[in-house]
């Protein structure tokens, strides 16, 4: 797996401290969405270039490590 330290960044004077692609303004979030959206990683690379194939890896491995621990669960809503 990919080190997305190297590639990750939260700086408090960036995007009020949200992590970001080193470097750059583009947020983790911003990218995720980006992919929910349907972009593919060509279009995301073709629209912002000073990106690399590492730094969306990166940005997946990173996610992938903020949700490792946490813990769902399912509530029931009383029907109405």
């Amino acid at each position: 797996m990919i080190n997305w330290h190297h590639h990750i960044e939260v700086n408090e004077r960036v995007l009020v401290g949200k992590p970001v692609v080193k470097g750059t303004r583009l947020s983790v979030e911003f990218l995720l969405a980006l992919f929910a959206e349907g972009w593919s990683e060509a279009q995301v690379l073709e629209n912002y270039p000073n990106l690399t194939r590492e730094d969306l890896l990166a940005v997946f491995a990173f996610s992938a490590h903020c949700l490792h621990d946490e813990q769902f669960f399912t509530i029931a809503l009383a029907a109405s």
